[in-house]
């Protein structure tokens, strides 16, 4: 298995006009990083999970050719705004694309995404196979996800483990009976904004401390706003398994 860091930064903390701060001028191409995705690639096919708004500029920079399925974690409009340019791969696969979301998710998809549901269907939009995503193992074109249930404040979002590996974005609240599915992950991508206390994300220290609590044998962070600081300087301050993630990080399991 194959994973790639599509996106590793998030909206939170972005100012409207362009910011002077040190990551935000950073030469160091880790501190630029572009809405949190994730790509999976397992037994010939690939997944992507979440189309933020930077998901064409993603693609195009990763070069990817091939797309089997799109699974949501929730219904945010930054991990949802790019949804329209799967038509691209429609072009080029000429086929329907595999679209895996819980019903609230499907609800909004539906209300952001009209025309593409509308009884006319206006030539060139997306298209697609829409699946329920519920909390319980789901096999898709042969490879095995299961969901984990975790709370983004009140909000529940749902998280991947494929194998060894799990991946959790926008959570600051995970329950007993969700870890045990995370156990025994060799590697645990978690979300983890900044320093400061957030109200729906996991901070830096809680982060580190939910990794060492399940013991994967790495863990990467994501999700990470400027306000954290620079890579290298939070990278210093990491226990030995534990890294930030940057966009176009990959990993071979």
């Amino acid at each position: 298995m194959k994973i790639t860091f599509l996106g590793t930064g998030t909206s939170q903390g972005i100012p409207i006009i362009a910011c002077p701060c040190a990551v935000c001028t950073s030469d160091n191409i880790k501190d630029n990083r572009l809405r949190t995705s994730i790509l999976i690639e397992e037994k010939g096919k690939c997944f992507v999970v979440d189309t933020g708004p930077d998901f064409r500029q993603q693609m195009l920079r990763a070069n990817v050719k091939q797309m089997d399925a799109v699974l949501f974690t929730h219904e945010h409009k930054d991990h949802t705004a790019g949804f329209d340019d799967i038509r691209a791969f429609n072009f080029i696969l000429r086929k329907k694309m595999d679209v895996y979301a819980s019903d609230r998710v499907q609800e909004a998809i539906r209300r952001e995404f009209a025309y593409i549901f509308s009884d006319f269907k206006y030539p060139g939009i997306p298209e697609i196979n829409l699946h329920l995503l519920k909390n319980e193992k789901t096999t898709i074109h042969g490879v095995d996800f299961i969901p984990i249930e975790v709370l983004h404040y009140k909000l529940p979002v749902f998280g991947f483990r494929v194998g060894d590996f799990t991946y959790i974005t926008d959570a600051n609240f995970i329950s007993e009976k969700e870890k045990e599915k995370i156990k025994g992950s060799k590697i645990l991508v978690l979300n983890a904004l900044r320093k400061e206390e957030h109200i729906s994300h996991f901070t830096l220290q809680q982060a580190i401390k939910l990794v060492q609590e399940l013991q994967p044998e790495k863990a990467y962070f994501t999700h990470i706003s400027h306000q954290l600081g620079l890579h290298a300087e939070v990278e210093m301050e990491l226990p030995e398994n534990i890294h930030l993630a940057f966009d176009g990080l990959t990993l071979d399991m």
